[in-house]
């Protein structure tokens, strides 16, 4: 060291200790702490020490040494301590809780623009092509996927009910208008005899049965995937207003407030002091880390599950499909069905009358019918595997967010003078311990006594979601359903491979599948008197729709059913 650089160093050693010895000594004004604390408290507060003085009076900043403190200061800074806590866990888990929340209401939201869509195409083909009968048909379809809401949703409604109830509905309508056109039917009661015979006659085939298999499959899935990121929610709620002991009320106020009392109100805890307090603190919370874990888990294994016939977005807007195939095949077993319900509910007295025709410009208006197009990319599923690796980087969040909230807010770096609790040091010299209730035996700054019994209600409710999101997911040799009861209990469904009756193939063909091709589907000046043929090449025929109340058409526009794929705009 040259001689201009002595002086320098000399004086700046000098100051650093008289800081150190004023900070052994004492400090000899209060002025800091009164100012912090008043800013802090947010207003003045009678009786603050001018200067340092003993505090016998104190129950946790109790030091040897003059302090800033008194007893009413101690009380207003524990009330300070547990605001800080509950502000820390709820900024830590903002991140998170907006994740699922967003996510859970844009899934809901997209779930409802599927369902308004599928009622769309469903309302377009009896506009379309059973024009005749759209009218009478649209409360039925309206019925129909206002049911698939509420189940979806939450509801207590039968998925077996509705359907049953929307093919019951529906054979009337083609009996009067397909079966034996031209003249409808003045008595309610024949038509309700007609609508109970629908079961025993078979009207439509197994088409009702697929439509049961392919929704079991795809509706449960989507609804249990939304209550279980309801429940994620409810799970950070709940452990963002945990109520702690009176034990880590204490140890936080000694860690946050009482370096204050000796007026170093700059002061950070070291690290080890502040994992001790907070690995003690939230040792209960910890507890949840492992069930957490397993809730993402099992999300995940849900929704990569959720596809083919079990992708409530390829199963909602693939329905009007099988509703053409259920009306086309009593159409071709009109002569058969005519003498069973002749059979069963006699010949009526009937009348001619002219059958209310859909207008498709009423029907579009009423409806908001527009069919729009999207990428790939923009498939629910795709949102959704987005969704599952974001939410992927939280499975350990419980377990370390004692490290979190030391690392990222509260402690001091490493290698700098830190507050041990007692005064100013190097480094914390006292063991550190683990995360978790059995590693806080050996904690010398906490007392961790019993569990929580909040904590153990959450892990509870997560074990349950587990097992009804594991219970709902697709396995390779059978597919086991937990329906929730009436009563809130669960009784077990066990549904079989997919097989040629759910609609998932033909047989020893593999996976059949369907999609609606149509070149320029749906533009906005589209006239619907342009449909004249249905051609299904699953099976080969073709029907002429021209006799089931279609007008002629004077351009061919043909549907080819191989399946479909329309996607909604992406709203996520």
């Amino acid at each position: 060291m040259d001689a201009q650089t002595w002086p320098v160093g000399f004086r700046c050693l000098l100051l650093l200790a008289l800081v150190g010895s004023a900070r052994s000594e004492g400090v000899q004004t209060c002025e800091e702490v009164r100012k912090l604390f008043q800013w802090r408290l947010l207003g003045a507060v009678r009786g603050l020490p001018d200067s340092p003085r003993a505090g016998p009076d104190l129950q946790v900043c109790i030091s040897k040494k003059p302090t800033c403190c008194t007893r009413k200061m101690e009380e207003r800074y524990q009330i300070a301590s547990r605001q800080d806590m509950q502000q820390l866990l709820q900024t830590s888990s903002s991140t998170l809780k907006f994740l699922i929340s967003r996510n859970a209401a844009a899934f809901q939201e997209t779930l409802e623009t599927l369902i308004k869509q599928a009622e769309n195409y469903t309302s377009i083909l009896f506009c379309n092509t059973y024009r005749n009968m759209a009218l009478e048909a649209a409360a039925s379809v309206q019925e129909f996927f206002t049911d698939v809401g509420l189940y979806l949703f939450g509801a207590d409604v039968n998925p077996e009910e509705f359907i049953n109830r929307f093919f019951d509905s529906l054979f009337p309508l083609v009996y009067n208008h397909l079966i034996n056109p031209g003249v409808t039917d003045s008595s309610l009661e024949y038509s309700e005899c007609i609508r109970m015979a629908r079961r025993d006659v078979s009207p439509f085939g197994n088409i009702p049965k697929i439509v049961m298999g392919q929704m079991g499959r795809s509706l449960l899935p989507s609804r249990t995937f939304l209550q279980a990121l309801n429940l994620g929610i409810e799970v950070i709620n709940t452990t963002d207003y945990l109520h702690f002991s009176k034990e880590c009320s204490r140890a936080f106020l000694k860690m946050q407030y009482c370096s204050h009392c000796q007026g170093l109100t700059l002061s950070k805890p070291c690290m080890g002091y502040c994992l001790n307090v907070m690995r003690g603190c939230l040792a209960h919370m910890a507890e949840l880390n492992p069930h957490w874990h397993g809730y993402i888990r099992s999300l995940e294994e849900l929704s990569d599950a959720m596809h083919g016939t079990y992708d409530i977005e390829h199963v909602l807007l693939n329905f009007h499909l099988l509703v053409s195939d259920a009306v086309i095949q009593a159409h071709f077993n009109g002569q058969k069905l005519l003498e069973q319900v002749n059979k069963i509910c006699g010949r009526p007295v009937r009348t001619p009358t002219q059958s209310p025709r859909c207008s498709f410009e009423q029907s579009k208006e009423k409806h908001g019918m527009k069919t729009t197009t999207r990428s790939s990319e923009e498939t629910l599923a795709n949102r959704r595997k987005e969704f599952i690796n974001s939410l992927r980087l939280y499975r350990s969040f419980y377990g370390g967010l004692a490290d979190q909230l030391c690392a990222n807010e509260l402690a001091a770096t490493d290698g700098l003078p830190c507050w041990n609790g007692e005064d100013i040091v190097k480094s914390y010299s006292l063991r550190v311990v683990g995360n978790g209730i059995k590693a806080q035996s050996g904690n010398p700054e906490v007392k961790v006594k019993g569990s929580d019994p909040v904590i153990n209600q959450i892990i509870d409710k997560l074990k349950h979601v587990i097992q009804l999101l594991q219970g709902r997911s697709p396995k390779p040799d059978k597919w086991e359903l937990l329906q929730l009861g009436s009563g809130g209990g669960m009784v077990e469904q066990v549904s079989g491979d997919c097989d040629d009756e759910d609609g998932c193939g033909g047989s020893g063909s593999g996976e059949v599948k369907r999609t609606l091709k149509i070149t320029d589907w749906m533009p906005d000046d589209m006239n619907f008197s342009d449909v004249k043929q249905i051609h299904h090449t699953d099976s080969g025929s073709t029907l002429d729709t021209t006799g089931a109340g279609c007008a002629a058409a004077t351009e061919s526009m043909t549907f080819t059913l191989i399946g479909v794929v329309m996607l909604l705009p992406g709203i996520w």
